[in-house]
C-alpha cells in the first residue's frame, strides 16, 4: 500500500507530520490517520503531495518504483 511511501517521503525530506498537515490545510491528527491507514487519502491530496515531494502519484500509489517525476514533451 502507499502508506509506507507517504511515511517514507515525509522521512526521506526530515518532515514533521505537522508540517505535511500545513501544506494540506489539515490537522495532524488528520494527516496521521492517512498515513497509518485508518482513513483513504483524498484524490486531490496526492496530486498535492506528488508535486511537494517532487515524484510522481504512481510512485506513491507504488503503480512504479521510478521515483522520478513524469515529464512531458514539448512541442
Amino acid at each position: 500500500m502507499y502508506l509506507r511511501r507517504l511515511r517514507d517521503l515525509r522521512e526521506d525530506k526530515d518532515e514533521k507530520q505537522t508540517t505535511i498537515a500545513k501544506i494540506l490545510n489539515i490537522t495532524r491528527q488528520q494527516y496521521s490517520l492517512y498515513e497509518t491507514g485508518k482513513r483513504d487519502l483524498p484524490i486531490k491530496f496526492l496530486g498535492i503531495l506528488a508535486k511537494f515531494y517532487n515524484t510522481s502519484s504512481d510512485y506513491i500509489l507504488e503503480l512504479t518504483d521510478e521515483i522520478t517525476p513524469y515529464t512531458t514533451k514539448k512541442n
